[in-house]
């Protein structure tokens, strides 16, 4: 099978919206104190001005957004060159492709998906996806899914996944060498469940399309299914309420105490002190509350999370020293930072509104689990509605907070 080629972008290509990225932004800070000037000296700012402000903010905000995506294109592995097949999933892939999504024959495709995967037909029909595939889409859902990208994700094998969550110390104490060994507490355990659903998509492609030997499948499959489960997911990540799909961090209570006043499962909220909005005299203030209220053992690998708008705005904030808190990712692989730690986009986060939760911090690798069940199945569908092919695809996956001292909430409310 042929396939199409791949665009790569180029060292130069990252390296020039690189640059193009710093000279908008020191731009944005020029006009920025300038406005602060304004401010100071008329109590307002100029309608020119601020339009201006407003254009550049933009303009660093999708230069960034282009670096994230050149640089995740650069270094995801293209389909078909993960390692070395062996004759049994060499051949099961080529029947997949070939046979069964291309031309829809299913002769002995459950056989040889049994020789390479050791998973037969599902019951309620389809076939699972060869394991190639199935490594890319997820590599993709980590492009297109947030959460995912900092969350710990778990392969699982059953629905029936359990995690253990000691909530004391280990039981332990100090003796002399032969001294007595007096009796410690004994540690106290409680059970998380992730809730886990199954996540469905339909694309569709013409017959046309599929006899075409240079419309390259492979990609275009993992592609659309990619795009379609990883929006679902995302969205979920961050607002499910667990029925029949993940729960989401935000869907759980919160409290305002720190860590040792509140129940096992509520997370900690720091309030703004202003209902809907940031405290008037050093917005930034609260931003370095937030961190703080996160323990050491945690803030190693912490994110700040949150959606454009709120990132556009926070992008303004500077310290005592007139610094700016927001700083551009320049370095490869390296996203935006807030106060030096990384800034992670989500757009299904709520807006700043009253009494809104509209960014997270925390180590969410500690606080969050992803439960991935193995196997993207897939039921090749030519008749309801002629001529296109719709392609069926199922996957389980799960998701909740299963530490709830890793993840805190900034809430724009009086207390």
């Amino acid at each position: 099978m042929k396939h199409a080629s791949r665009q790569t972008p180029s060292a130069y290509e990252v390296k020039a919206a690189v640059e193009n990225l710093g000279r908008t932004f020191e731009e944005f800070k020029s006009a920025n104190n300038a406005a602060d000037i304004e401010r100071r000296s008329r109590g307002y700012v100029d309608t020119v001005l601020e339009e201006k402000l407003a254009r550049i903010n933009q303009d660093v905000s999708g230069l960034q957004s282009r670096i994230d995506k050149l640089q995740i294109a650069s270094n995801r592995p293209y389909l078909g060159k993960g390692g070395l097949e062996v004759p049994e999933q060499k051949a099961h892939k080529t029947a997949f492709y070939d046979r069964y999504v291309r031309k829809g024959y299913e002769s002995g495709l459950g056989d040889l998906e049994q020789k390479a995967l050791s998973i037969g037909v599902d019951a309620e029909g389809g076939y699972t996806v060869p394991e190639e595939l199935d490594h890319s889409i997820e590599s993709l859902l980590k492009d297109i899914s947030p959460i995912r990208s900092i969350a710990n994700v778990v392969q699982i094998g059953t629905a029936n996944y359990r995690k253990l969550v000691n909530l004391s110390d280990t039981a332990s104490g100090w003796a002399s060498e032969t001294g007595a060994r007096l009796e410690t507490d004994s540690p106290q355990f409680a059970e998380v469940v992730p809730p886990l659903g199954e996540l469905y998509a339909n694309p569709a492609a013409s017959q046309a399309m599929l006899d075409d030997a240079f419309f390259n499948v492979e990609e275009w499959l993992a592609g659309e299914l990619a795009n379609e489960f990883g929006q679902k997911e995302g969205t979920a990540f961050v607002n499910g309420d667990g029925v029949n799909k993940p729960r989401g961090f935000l869907d759980y209570a919160t409290s305002a105490s720190e860590d040792t006043g509140r129940a096992f499962g509520t997370l900690q909220h720091v309030a703004t002190g202003v209902d809907g909005a940031f405290s008037g005299a050093d917005p930034a203030d609260i931003l370095v509350d937030l961190v703080y209220s996160l323990r050491p053992v945690y803030r190693a690998g912490a994110s700040f999370v949150m959606n454009t708008n709120l990132v556009a705005e926070i992008r303004k904030f500077k310290d005592a020293d007139g610094n700016y808190l927001w700083r551009p990712g320049f370095a490869e692989n390296a996203p935006a930072t807030l106060l030096g730690y990384p800034v992670i986009e989500a757009e299904d986060m709520p807006d700043r509104a009253s009494g809104s939760s509209s960014v997270a911090f925390g180590n969410f690798n500690r606080g969050y689990i992803v439960t991935d069940r193995t196997g993207t199945r897939i039921l090749r569908d030519p008749f309801s509605n002629k001529p296109f092919v719709h392609f069926y695809a199922t996957k389980r996956v799960g998701g909740g907070v299963v530490n709830s001292e890793a993840i805190k909430l900034l809430k724009f409310s009086l207390s």
